[in-house]
């Protein structure tokens, strides 16, 4: 009697405690009475009748992600996978479609997204797939939606989430984008080259303007000091021609003395025989004789113009031109 007693106890406990059970937060549990649904248990604690009420299933209510590899042809025949990555949730509200409706979930969705993606990708170009993946993602959401919301299902997101084209077409991509950058450092090498060449002449070019404008300065004040001291001479008694022989002889050995007088300077072999001197003297005289004589030359020009033009009478011609030379008289007839 004790242990038949003790063992309706330990059936009774049993019995009692199968009687009861937890539902756990994001699921739905399906309660089937003989085999047949009964009812939908939500999060938390409920109880049963034990030997006719049976869990037939739990239902997963969290969001879910599923990821599907997909291998096809772009327009212009390349081989490339695709990673899709599709999020779904069963609707609370849409629980015993998605438990009694579709037994499989995952591979229905897989079959869509197979279904989709080999009828999108064949219509575009290798480049274009990686440009337009989001319109890709967006036609697989559209078309699962249409779907699987007849089984109690709702996707929240797609998302391509890879593309991986045939290795040979990854390395001739890779040749491409590396020429390319290769031709765009060549033009900005080139550019930069040009810029440095541009501004080297600019540079160049102004440097000879100005040491031009320099020299032109130098030589003007040069004349300038020139004439100064032909007029100093001049006052004391000198002519032009001693003044400039003067000038000239004083010049040349001031040079020779600042060359001697310079330890860094190149070596300059310049005659310097007493001659030397009497020969650039000489030379310097000639030259001044002959500008002289054309600038006679001129003036008697111009006089003769003057006589020819003009409508006064001899008298007052003699008046204001000076006196002849008999030797121009005798060159002029």
């Amino acid at each position: 009697m004790d242990i038949a007693l003790l063992i309706i106890l330990v059936f009774g406990l049993f019995i009692l405690l199968s009687s009861f059970f937890t539902v756990k937060q994001q699921t739905a549990v399906i309660i089937e009475r003989f085999g047949k649904y009964l009812s939908i248990r939500q999060s938390g604690l409920h109880l049963k009748i034990p030997l006719m009420d049976r869990i037939a299933g739990r239902v997963n209510l969290k969001i879910q992600q599923l990821d599907v590899i997909i291998e096809t042809k772009t327009k212009d025949n390349v081989f490339v996978k695709l990673k899709v990555s599709v999020q779904f949730m069963v609707v609370k509200e849409t629980v015993y479609d998605a438990f009694y409706k579709l037994e499989y979930p995952h591979d229905q969705i897989t079959s869509y997204v197979f279904d989709v993606v080999r009828a999108e990708v064949p219509k575009l170009k290798l480049d274009d797939v990686f440009e337009r993946k989001d319109d890709i993602a967006i036609a697989v959401k559209r078309e699962l939606n249409e779907a699987m919301t007849t089984y109690g299902y709702t996707i929240i997101n797609t998302l391509v989430t890879d593309i991986d084209p045939d290795i040979q077409v990854k390395n001739a991509m890779n040749r491409i984008n590396a020429a390319d950058r290769e031709k765009t450092v060549a033009e900005f090498e080139a550019e930069a080259s040009r810029i440095r060449i541009v501004a080297k002449a600019k540079a160049e070019a102004e440097s000879k303007r100005l040491q031009g404008q320099g020299i032109a300065d130098q030589r003007r004040e040069i004349a300038r000091g020139l004439v100064e001291s032909v007029d100093v001479l001049n006052r004391v008694g000198i002519n032009s021609q001693e003044a400039s022989a003067l000038i000239v002889v004083t010049q040349h050995y001031d040079t020779l003395q600042a060359i001697g007088a310079d330890s860094n300077s190149n070596l300059i072999l310049l005659p310097n025989s007493p001659q030397a001197g009497s020969e650039m003297l000489n030379n310097m005289v000639a030259s001044f004789s002959a500008s002289n004589q054309v600038g006679e030359m001129m003036k008697k020009g111009n006089r003769k113009k003057e006589r020819q033009d003009s409508k006064e009478s001899t008298m007052d011609t003699d008046r204001y031109l000076e006196p002849e030379d008999p030797q121009d008289t005798e060159k002029e007839e």
